[in-house]
């Protein structure tokens, strides 16, 4: 079993040029309109409550912030070390136009430039899988990405669903993960993926 077993914030960054240092090379990217969840996953995998500050006023955080992280394999505790990175909700209407245009230049040059970035996590709320902004990141991230990056998406709040409305879901995106961090459903299997990419990552340099 893979487990989160330490984790902690280091530092807030407004943009990439104030990006932190990452000797690992292997930072994880979770971004998502707001109110999607973010917060709360990032909690549910560090099993960690007040990890990532759960806002009440969606659209609220505009800087990025990272947080070291270590895996464990509890089989044989070999470990994974990598930076979570959180970045700023995109799409939140309620900023001013020129706030909207500086905080969004600053996420796609982080997402574009950042060599570090070995995953991209993309969160969507499982309620409303079509929207015109998830399709416009979801594109920009598979026209972005290099050969060495993977792309996860995530679909959150899973516990909304019924039955039926969660198969239909899986059908439509057969490769996206479903997951429910306040019932921890699939929550393993995510802290999994991103080991054993992480895993392949070193036994690649």
């Amino acid at each position: 079993m893979i487990d989160i077993v330490e984790s902690k914030f280091i530092t807030s960054a407004p943009n990439i040029t104030m990006a932190p240092e990452s000797e690992e090379q292997n930072e994880v990217v979770f971004m998502a309109r707001s109110n999607v969840g973010k917060s709360s996953l990032l909690n549910a995998l560090t099993n960690h409550k007040g990890l990532a500050k759960v806002s009440s006023t969606p659209g609220k955080t505009r800087l990025i912030n990272y947080f070291d992280v270590t895996l464990m394999d509890r089989e044989d505790s070999t470990k994974s070390y990598a930076k979570f990175v959180d970045l700023p909700g995109f799409g939140y209407a309620k900023v001013s136009k020129s706030i909207k245009s500086d905080w969004e230049k600053n996420l796609t040059d982080y997402i574009s430039q950042r060599e570090q970035i070995k995953i991209f996590i993309h969160l969507i709320d499982c309620r409303h899988p079509h929207l015109d902004i998830d399709k416009s990141v979801s594109e920009f991230l598979f026209d972005t990405v290099r050969e060495d990056q993977y792309i996860i998406q995530i679909f959150t709040k899973i516990d909304k669903l019924n039955q039926k409305e969660q198969n239909a879901l899986k059908k439509q995106f057969p490769n996206a993960m479903m997951v429910s961090s306040s019932k921890k459903r699939n929550i393993h299997k995510v802290v999994k993926i991103i080991y054993d990419i992480l895993q392949e990552k070193m036994h690649e340099d």
